[in-house]
């Protein structure tokens, strides 16, 4: 028996498809070929809603990387990462707060020597975290099935560590492209709304120790650990944001505490 379609902004959808709705929304299609498709829309909810989906990304990722105004120089950096997202408690607490202050801590503004994958995270972070529809692509209703799915498109077995110390629950989380593969991010959400996201890919260098992006008031902590990179985005409390790295880190097999940098 066939399953009901998923007729969300997240369901799937074939690439053709895909592309041809992104060209909608970046204004690449001609006049006979917008006029078909915009009547299309008309009668096709899950296009249509998926058409709205991608122009809030837009929206969300032009807020955070505006385009240089006309007549203005353009600088062109290679491998920008917005760009290749596409446009279209106490113990643990009074631990992991501790460790936060003790250890290394680098920070950098974004774009100055991050890996790829953090600068990833921040973006995802601030695409998905204003979604109230869909944050996610699968709720913590289904979080077996969750970290099943996403541990085999990465490959490698993932958790969403818990973080209830901190006041934090988990939402659920979605796929997302990595620089050389999948990517998933589990999503959390405390009692007033605030939210967190875990952001994990594979990553080649086997251990990174914790370091902290700046991005306006988002703060990103990210580390490596045994072939998969971690990163914790969230706003800017950044002794906290730490901390709860500190915690999340030891919770996924490593050893926050025993990093030098």
């Amino acid at each position: 028996m066939n399953e009901p379609r998923d007729t969300s902004a997240n369901a799937p959808e074939n690439d053709d498809d895909a592309r041809l709705l992104c060209a909608l929304v970046d204004g690449e299609l001609s006049g006979d070929e917008r006029a078909v498709l915009l009547d299309r829309l008309a009668h096709d909810t899950a296009a249509a809603e998926r058409v709205e989906h991608y122009r809030r990304q837009n929206a969300a990722l032009r807020q955070l990387f505006p385009l240089p105004s006309e007549g203005a120089s353009l600088f062109v950096q290679p491998r920008t990462p917005w760009r290749r997202l596409g446009l279209a408690a106490a113990s643990g607490l009074v631990l992991g707060l501790a460790l936060g202050a003790a250890l290394p801590w680098q920070a950098l503004p974004w774009g100055m020597g991050q890996p790829d994958f953090a600068q990833r995270a921040d973006v995802a972070y601030a695409v998905y975290v204003p979604e109230r529809r869909h944050p996610v692509e699968v709720t913590v209703a289904e979080q077996a099935h969750l970290l099943t799915w996403l541990s085999n498109r990465l490959k490698q077995p993932v958790a969403a560590p818990p973080l209830g110390e901190y006041g934090y629950a988990l939402v659920g989380g979605r796929l997302l492209p990595g620089d050389s593969g999948p990517a998933a991010q589990f999503m959390y959400q405390n009692a007033a709304g605030t939210r967190l996201t875990l952001y994990i890919t594979p990553f080649p260098q086997r251990k990174l120790a914790l370091q902290l992006l700046r991005e306006g008031e988002r703060r990103t902590v990210y580390w490596a650990n045994q072939g998969l990179g971690y990163a914790l985005s969230g706003p800017g409390d950044e002794a906290r944001l730490r901390a709860i790295a500190v915690d999340a880190c030891n919770a996924l097999g490593g050893d926050a505490s025993a990093w030098s940098g």
